[in-house]
């Protein structure tokens, strides 16, 4: 997998779900089983990347003025 190749979320999921899966079995052979570690873990920090990304894009938002502010949410005692 290379930087360039864009994947949604939801794909690098289920690639990385195959990819335990496969490990799971147990019958991979060691260069094998090294190969899919490395892809899982490339598809762990694309996933966790973009869930930071949204989560980002949740705590703001834009005012009237077009200017962007952290939403916060007070809670009452």
């Amino acid at each position: 997998m290379t930087n360039e190749q864009v994947i949604s979320f939801e794909e690098a999921m289920n690639k990385l779900e195959q990819i335990v899966d496969k490990l799971e079995e147990g019958d991979v052979p060691l260069e094998a089983a090294i190969a899919f570690y490395k892809e899982g873990m490339e598809l762990s920090k694309l996933c966790h990347d973009k869930l930071k990304s949204v989560e980002e894009q949740l705590t703001q938002i834009i005012t009237e003025d077009g200017r962007k502010q952290n939403f916060t949410i007070e809670e009452e005692d």
